[in-house]
């Protein structure tokens, strides 16, 4: 049984709304139904109740359609699902799942019914209730993801208005140069007012960043590794270290003869006194004054000389660049805003990832790829869309069946001022508009998502000194309505199916059908159970990683037991567990899933069975997907945090040369060919054998086998 109140504060508040969206405002509804504005404000805010006719009078006053729907949305009694917001967008597709799921209830509860035909109608009602939930959590991310110097921040800025003109022209609130900017993931949010945010990172964390930064003063402890053109430490987290610690560069000056006089280097300088490494760490930690950096969050007031916007600015570029006194090493900057993308009934928020700055994929990013309610906006340079960043992440969903990307993502190209008009047709010659330019380009970007099964994404170009910032605004709309149009479907379907369920349950002829179909079909089923073999490879996408990042993200990822933004073991290793599931199984689930879908459409009696049936192998494997992949992390990465020698032996490689990264490849290919590591692999074929199985027996549960 589920809560099926509705609080004073909900109603309030539902009250306001429908008030000011009728444009009337709190003083004349209070005069025309005879209220002070005093009890009125109290009721809107949730202080007082009302009775069903002091209800019934406010209502009418306001006198919209949407009011008077109001007291009847009310009049529901929820029992199987949660009952949704009174302003919830899809309040008449929820209302008919829960009277579908309370007849399904109904028909479960009649005595003598088959045990399989309760099975089945239990199915039905779990997968309602699961895409119900979707749709009833109104909350979705934004996340624009790209490589680095690409302007994604700046077109985020241009989309939600976050910017200020002057009359040196216009500018973004969030720091933009070139890329190498952003410290840290950045959140814009709705609230209150305009405010900031951070989730600052752990001391432990600091600590490492600092010991990176060290890194740059002490070459003798570096690796000499020709292919690897980072510094060891991102420049926005240096930058920030040395704003914290003191350690800022001196500007160079200008000597008599006009030429530049480099100024020493307070940090190669504080090096050069230092005995050790160590010793150089600590001054800087003790120098950057962690405990008094406690503040989290601060808010504009109108006492402040400077308008929202310019304070914000101001005020996000000293913490992102350390110069904030009262602000720690931030891992997660929130910038809360009144107003950001208004979208119909939904509350969303914006995500600028930190820029991709190098070889590999990351953890972080690829989360957002996962998640149902993130819409990930994936970003490119107009001359390389979409770039090979955008393609690995592509490339990678597809291997682990990450069917969100076929509905949950777009490409947005963002094209410099010429580079559309620099593009050649057929004939060789140039075109002659930007909009021709993009035209051509969008054919070449669509050519490349083809091999993924992608064709299909949408694509947006936006020139963020030249185009309309509101057409991207309708891109950015268009690719969060269609998540949610895609839940809506999912719903509708099952609803559909319900019905036809629910409408041939007492028909025998068409029963007898159905056993029929369900001993053959489960005959079928159990050929495919046997899954052989398994090659499972588990680290393999890891060691792919460690081949290809840069040195310095390896040495990062080693002095933090594996996990670095850069290069996260314990997320290859879940990746790697949840493809070697996918290895194993897609063909079996394709071949199922494509025989009940083909005969749905030539036993029209027992379409609806069928059609469950292709349903619930499909959910089935997506549930068992997940389940593997977070095995391999927790296994895994509980063994990895509690190991010390490997971690050791990988530290100790930094400084002897080149070959850095094939000397730590050579270390972790031992640690997982040990026989316990072996073991954890052997449990994880296991795990995957035995949940394959109990997926077969939930389908074969839904079959009447046998006579009633």
């Amino acid at each position: 049984m589920v809560s099926d109140e509705v609080r004073p504060s909900q109603l309030g508040h539902r009250l306001a709304q429908l008030r000011e969206q009728a444009g009337i405002k709190q003083a004349e509804l209070a005069r025309s139904i005879t209220w002070s504005q005093a009890v009125l404000s109290r009721v809107e805010a949730g202080e007082r109740a009302v009775s069903a006719e002091e209800l019934q009078a406010i209502l009418e006053a306001i006198g919209t359609e949407e009011a008077a729907g109001l007291a009847h949305i009310l009049s529901r009694k929820w029992t199987m699902l949660p009952r949704p917001a009174l302003d919830h967008p899809d309040q008449q597709l929820l209302w008919e799942a829960e009277q579908r799921a309370r007849e399904l209830d109904d028909l479960a509860q009649k005595p003598h019914a088959h045990p399989a035909f309760q099975t089945r109608l239990g199915e039905y009602i779990n997968e309602i209730r699961h895409l119900a939930e979707l749709l009833l959590r109104r909350d979705h991310l934004i996340a624009f993801i790209g490589a680095i110097g690409i302007g994604k921040s700046t077109a985020i800025c241009r989309v939600t208005g976050l910017e200020i003109e002057d009359q040196a022209g216009r500018h973004t609130v969030l720091e933009t140069a070139g890329g190498g900017t952003t410290l840290c993931e950045v959140h814009l949010k709705v609230g209150p007012g305009h405010g900031i945010r951070i989730e600052p990172r752990t001391e432990q964390e600091i600590r490492a960043c600092v010991e990176d930064f060290a890194d740059l003063f002490f070459k003798s402890d570096q690796p000499e590794d020709a292919d690897d053109p980072s510094e060891g430490v991102s420049r926005e987290l240096a930058r920030a270290i040395r704003n914290m610690a003191g350690l800022v560069r001196p500007k160079a000056t200008k000597g008599p003869d006009g030429k530049r006089i480099k100024a020493p280097d307070p940090a190669e300088v504080l090096a050069a006194e230092s005995t050790e490494k160590r010793d150089f760490v600590v001054e800087v930690l003790t120098r950057m004054n962690l405990p008094h950096r406690d503040l989290r969050a601060e808010w504009w007031e109108p006492s402040k000389s400077e308008s929202p916007l310019e304070w914000l600015k101001t005020t996000f570029e000293n913490i992102n660049n350390g110069r904030h006194p009262a602000f720690s090493l931030p891992a997660r900057i929130e910038l809360v805003v009144p107003e950001l993308l208004p979208v119909a009934g939904l509350n969303v928020s914006v995500v600028d990832t930190r820029g991709i700055d190098g070889p590999g994929v990351r953890a972080d990013l690829e989360a957002q790829l996962e998640n149902p309610h993130t819409v990930s906006i994936l970003c490119s340079g107009f001359n390389a869309a979409p770039d090979q960043n955008v393609q690995d992440l592509l490339r990678r969903a597809r291997e682990i069946s990450n069917s969100q990307i076929d509905s949950h993502a777009g490409i947005l190209v963002l094209p410099r001022p010429g580079e559309a008009l620099a593009v050649k047709d057929e004939s060789g010659l140039r075109v002659e508009s930007s909009e021709d330019g993009y035209e051509i380009k969008a054919e070449q970007i669509t050519a490349a998502l083809t091999q993924y099964q992608l064709a299909h994404l949408p694509v947006h170009f936006f020139n963020a000194l030249e185009d309309d910032p509101e057409d991207l605004n309708k891109f950015v709309h268009h690719c969060v309505n269609a998540t949610r149009a895609r839940f809506q479907q999912k719903l509708r379907d099952v609803l559909d199916r319900a019905e036809s369920l629910l409408e041939n349950a007492e028909k025998e002829q068409v029963r007898e059908i159905q056993r029929a179909v369900g001993r053959y079909v489960s005959a079928w089923i159990d050929q495919k159970s046997d899954l052989g073999r398994i090659r499972a490879n588990i680290p393999d996408p890891l060691f792919v990683e460690i081949r290809r990042a840069y040195a310095s993200s390896v040495h990062a990822a080693a002095r933090r037991k594996g996990e670095w933004h850069s290069l996260s073991y314990s997320h290859h290793l879940g990746f790697g567990a949840r493809k070697m599931a996918v290895d194993v199984l897609q063909d079996k689930v394709a071949a199922i899933t494509d025989y009940c879908n083909t005969e749905s459409t030539v036993r029209f009696e027992a379409e609806e069975l069928l059609l469950q049936t292709a349903r619930l192998i499909a959910s089935g494997y997506e549930e068992l997907l997940r389940k593997m992949q977070q095995a391999g992390v927790s296994l895994f990465g509980s063994e990895l945090q509690q190991e010390s020698t490997l971690w050791w032996q990988c530290t100790s490689e930094w400084g002897r040369g080149p070959g850095y990264r094939g000397r730590v490849l050579e270390h972790t290919q031992e640690w997982f060919g040990a026989s316990d590591r072996q073991d954890l692999e052997d449990r994880l074929e296991e795990m995957l054998r035995t949940e394959w199985e109990a997926l077969l027996r939930r389908i074969n549960s839904i079959f009447e086998l046998g006579d009633d």
